[in-house]
This record gives structure tokens, sequence and C-alpha cells, in this order.
């Protein structure tokens, strides 16, 4: 009889989560940590590579109900792979439901919902399809921008992948014949990747929206003017008609993020008024002035609130 591995992880302590946590917390909590040990910002830690990957696996497991549950409770058999008899009452709790399997093989497929082989009706045995895999790969805006080369580490295999332009998070991409293994026919299934864009200083998306946050003074803001705005590749030139307010959008077409069937979408520029904080004598005398002689009020409309 093979004996039993002793490296189980715990993957509610590799998270950092509870054994309570809600499928939100667990979220919140993988995408923290997996940009403190994403491999690009650790370049040759393979401390922080293993953290990464381990980091993965605890996602796939409890970011799945179905699994989570399993795992909650089996989840001191999950690393013994090799593992081919059913174990006995003495090396199990009683009542742990686990000698509902005939081997190990058919738990960690139940497990991780699997299908396991079937028998037809002509009395022979056919081989189910090889499970999928599913992963997440935290990119840069710039290589989800311009698309990238990776190499990822599935278990003991390395796969390189090629991210075309313009992912975005939630996007998935499907290698196919590179996930785990079938445990009987050893055939691979295929490889689900989901996307995850680390935040960026400047850049954002609102829904499907490409946006920028852009500070404008508040002459400009009146008076209009010809101010200069970053895109991904590059400044460009934006006219700011004279009366906008706070929040409102412009948008530049075709220099937003990269479409997956070719060209730009667009970029909408969210402007911000910003008051000075140190005037010189001249702006003091002339927002005075101002202040003195406008009729502009913009509480009018609040004069006849009340409860």
């Amino acid at each position: 009889m093979a004996t039993a591995k002793t490296d189980f992880k715990d993957y509610y302590s590799v998270l950092g989560v509870s054994k309570t946590a809600t499928p939100e917390e667990i979220k919140r909590a993988y995408r923290k940590i997996a940009r403190k040990h994403h491999p690009d910002l650790n370049p040759g830690d393979e401390e922080a590579e293993a953290k990464f990957k381990d980091l993965n696996e605890a996602n796939e497991v409890l970011s799945d109900p179905e699994k989570r549950e399993k795992y909650d409770r089996f989840g001191q058999y999950w690393n013994q792979p090799n593992y081919t008899e059913a174990p006995t009452p003495r090396e199990t709790n009683t009542g742990n439901g686990f000698d509902q399997y005939g081997d190990f093989d058919a738990f960690i497929n139940d497990l991780l919902g699997r299908s396991q082989r079937r028998t037809s009706s002509d009395g022979f045995r056919s081989q189910a399809p090889a499970p999928d895999t599913e992963a997440a790969i935290v990119l840069t805006f710039s290589e989800a921008f311009h698309g990238v080369q990776k190499r990822l580490q599935l278990d003991n295999a390395t796969i390189n992948v090629r991210i075309p332009a313009g992912a975005k998070t939630g996007s998935r991409i499907r290698l196919k014949g590179k996930g785990r293994p079938s445990p009987f026919s050893q055939q691979r299934g295929d490889l689900y990747l989901t996307i995850e864009l680390l935040p960026h200083s400047f850049f954002h998306f609102e829904g499907d929206r490409f946006v920028c946050n852009v500070p404008i003074r508040p002459d400009e803001a009146v008076l209009g003017a010809e101010i200069n705005v970053p895109t991904p590749d590059g400044s460009v030139t934006m006219k700011v008609p004279k009366g906008l307010q706070t929040g409102q959008s412009l948008r530049l077409r075709g220099k937003g993020w990269t479409l997956p069937k070719g060209g730009r979408g667009d970029l909408f520029a969210k402007l911000q008024i910003v008051t000075p904080q140190d005037l010189n004598a001249i702006e003091q005398e002339c927002y005075e002035k101002i202040q003195a002689n406008t009729s502009f009020n913009p509480r009018i409309h609040l004069e006849e609130i009340k409860l």
C-alpha cells in the first residue's frame, strides 16, 4: 500500500483568509497577494515564483464552490496523486465519506469535478474527455495593450503562451491541450487563462470604456483651452470647449485601447477642475475682481429645497 504524503497545503493560509471567507473576500485577497508576488515584478525571485504558483492553485480551488466544499471535507488527501488503494477505516476519520470511492484517482476526479471512465453499452470502457484547467495570469497595462509572450509553470510543465494585444481584465484565452493530464489516459485537457490587469497610475477602465482623469484650471474650464493629454502611445493636443464642468468627458477617437480584431478604440478624458492653492498677487487680484463683479450663482436651485 502506498503511503500518504504529508506536504498538505492549507489554501486558506496561502491566501491569508479564514475558512469562513466569502467569495468576494477570497477574490480580493488573491488579487492583492498575486500582484505582490507576480514573477514580472520579482524577476529571478524563485520564492516569489513558487508563492505565485501556490496562489493560483489555491484560488482555483477556493473560488469554485463545489471544489471548495470537497476540499474542506477531504483536504488532508489533496496531495496524494499516487494513492491507488482505498484507505481502511483506521487510516481515515470514519464517516468522512471517503469510503465511497474505489480508489484515490476516483476521489481526486470527483474533487476536481472531472469525469471518470464510462462503460459503453457494448461492455467496453471508454475514456472520458481530459479535464480542463483554469488559471489566472496577471499583466501590466503595457503588456496587455501591446501583446506579450509569457512563460507559465503548470505543475511540472513549462508552457509558452502568446497573449494577443487588447486583452482586458476578465478576458479568457484557451490553450488547447495545455491543461492537466487525465489520470486515466494521460491526455491533456485545455488550459483556460483569465486575464487580470495590474492598476495603472493614469489609465483605467470604467466598464468597457478606457478612461483617464485630466486636471484643468478654473480659467481653462471657463474660457476653453488647448491642453496636452497622454495616450497609450504618446501625448496629443485636445481642445477643451469653454464652460465644461468637473466630471464631463471628452472623446479622443482612435486613441484608446487596442481592439482584438485590430485598430484602436476611443480614449475618454474625464475633466477635473483643480483650484490653485498658492496665488501670486496678480492672480489674487483677478479672482477678487471676479468675485466682486460676478452675477453667477451656482446654488440658485438650492434656495427652495427643504424637508
